[in-house]
């Protein structure tokens, strides 16, 4: 007998609507879109399944990718007149960036050299190995900034189980988590879509967002599958995500 709960659906099937506050669309800037013919077909790949709204978060990791409101500000630009001489103002674009918590970010904050998504949302990442020394200090100066630190893809560290003392202290802090997309499609392996499920089982998971980088990645989504069980977990979460984004 067929157990209904098992049933499998289209992830994408379940994302018309959604403001995508995580992806690297934004072209030349980091490890995501490189031209902006990348970002385009992106950005066309998306609305196949009903996504039309983006805030850009390209990274600002210092050493890395080094960027700042005007890099960002020249990149987000460029794609924007592209996707005008396109026809394509249907697509709502806005920027922010996803900063992550290293030696320089304290510094960035006190000078106002972060990006938030809208206003007061502030999106960070640490290190996947362990967390950065500063990072309770980070977190502290975020929200006395008036910002409320959105870390995102929380399933991704492995330091961090679904049940840890370090995680529940982040949330009673303040922080909101943001799971990537491409983790309940099995990207990163199935311990990783196991540890998302589990924090959208125990409601920690605040938002969604894809993180997707590039075509291939984007491919993965649309193929991706999900429980039927998954899926209503997911409904509420895409929904948070909408209104508090849009």
């Amino acid at each position: 007998m067929l157990n209904f709960f098992s049933k499998k659906e289209y992830l994408i099937d379940h994302l018309g609507g959604l403001v995508d506050i995580h992806n690297h669309i934004l072209p030349g800037i980091d490890d995501g879109a490189k031209k902006v013919d990348d970002s385009i077909a992106l950005i066309k790949g998306f609305g196949e399944f009903g996504v039309t709204r983006f805030v850009c978060t390209p990274h600002i990791m210092h050493n890395y990718y080094p960027n700042t409101p005007k890099t960002i500000q020249e990149s987000f630009e460029k794609l924007r007149n592209a996707l005008h001489s396109e026809g394509m103002d249907g697509v709502s674009l806005d920027k922010a960036a996803e900063h992550m918590i290293d030696d320089n970010f304290e510094q960035l904050l006190h000078n106002n050299q972060t990006m938030p998504l809208r206003k007061y949302h502030l999106l960070v990442e640490m290190s996947f190995l362990q967390p950065p020394i500063n990072m309770n200090t980070a977190l502290d100066k975020i929200i006395s900034k008036g910002f409320f630190p959105v870390l995102a893809h929380p399933e991704r560290y492995l330091f961090l189980s679904s049940t840890s003392n370090r995680l529940k202290s982040y949330k009673e802090k303040g922080v909101l988590f943001q799971a990537n997309l491409l983790s309940l499609a099995e990207y990163y392996g199935s311990d990783v879509k196991a540890k998302a499920v589990k924090l959208m089982e125990n409601d920690l998971i605040d938002f969604v967002g894809s993180d997707v980088h590039n075509m291939q990645q984007l491919k993965s989504l649309k193929e991706a599958t999900i429980t039927k069980k998954t899926s209503k977990m997911l409904y509420s979460i895409v929904n948070n995500t909408i209104e508090q984004f849009y």
